[in-house]
């Protein structure tokens, strides 16, 4: 991405540079637990899909966009309109379908 940025001119290196050198241990550590998280996300997906059947583990992995809603609206304080509740509704409906198939 960094590189893209640069062959398109987007960003010059020192600009960069001086954005990384902005960040705070705290930042660098939520960055770093982002990726290991992400990396573990996909490790554990991956196992899943070794030992699971393909067509349930994608369904459940899916489940995670509700997660995202519920979190949201939780400690976002996001509003919930009808259409997203309706939504989330029948993506678990539809995950309960495909798993007890």
């Amino acid at each position: 991405m960094i590189l893209t940025s640069l062959f398109l001119k987007k960003f010059q290196a020192h600009q960069i540079v001086a954005s990384f050198n902005s960040f705070s241990s705290k930042d660098w550590l939520l960055i770093i637990l982002a990726g290991v998280s992400g990396a573990l996300s996909w490790l554990f997906y991956f196992f899943a899909l070794k030992y699971g059947l393909a067509s349930k583990v994608v369904a459940i992995d899916r489940l995670s966009i509700v997660f995202v809603v519920v979190l949201a609206a939780l400690f976002l304080g996001e509003a919930l309109g009808w259409k997203t509740v309706l939504g989330a509704v029948l993506m678990v409906v539809g995950a309960i379908l495909i798993a007890l198939k």
